[in-house]
C-alpha cells in the first residue's frame, strides 16, 4: 500500500490545533480539495461518516459536484485523528504532539490502495493549509 508523509510545526497549542480539527465542518477549510462536510450527529468519533463534497473542479478521476464519505476509524483527543475517504480510497492519520506550550508538530501519513493515484504532495498541502490557518490565529491583530 503506497502511503507518503509529512510534517509541519503549527504555532498554535495542540489544544487549540485540536479543537479546530474537531468541528468537521473545518475539515474542508485544510483538506485539499473539499468544499464541504456534512457530519452526522457524532460529529469527531470513531464510526462516524461524513458526507464530504469536492470542490467544483472536475479532475481526471473525479466529476464535479462529486460527493463521498469520510468514515472516522481513530479518535484519541488531543493526539490522533485517523480517517478513511472511501470514494477515493485513500486512509489518513494525523498526530499532533505538543512541542512547547504554543506550538504543535503535525504528522500526517496519507496511504491509497494499490493501483489508486496518490498525490504525493497531498500531506503537505495539507499541513501547509493547517499551518496558514494557526499562523493567522497565532499572529496578533496591530
Amino acid at each position: 500500500m503506497p502511503s507518503v508523509s509529512a510534517a509541519r510545526e503549527l504555532l498554535a497549542s495542540r489544544e487549540d490545533v485540536w479543537q479546530f480539527i474537531a468541528e468537521p465542518h473545518h475539515f474542508a477549510d485544510w483538506w485539499p480539495g473539499v468544499a464541504a462536510v456534512e457530519p452526522d450527529r457524532r460529529g469527531l468519533a470513531e464510526g462516524a461518516r461524513w458526507t464530504i463534497h469536492a470542490s467544483e473542479r472536475p479532475t481526471l478521476f473525479r466529476r464535479s459536484g462529486y460527493s463521498g464519505t469520510l468514515l472516522v476509524r481513530g479518535v484519541n483527543r488531543p493526539r490522533r485523528f485517523a480517517w478513511t475517504l472511501t470514494g477515493d480510497r485513500l486512509d489518513a492519520e494525523l498526530l499532533l504532539e505538543e512541542t512547547t506550550p504554543d506550538r504543535t508538530r503535525a504528522f500526517l501519513e496519507v496511504s491509497a490502495a494499490w493501483l489508486v493515484s496518490l498525490p504525493r504532495n497531498l500531506p503537505r498541502r495539507a499541513l501547509n493549509r493547517l499551518h496558514e490557518l494557526c499562523q493567522t490565529a497565532a499572529t496578533p491583530t496591530p
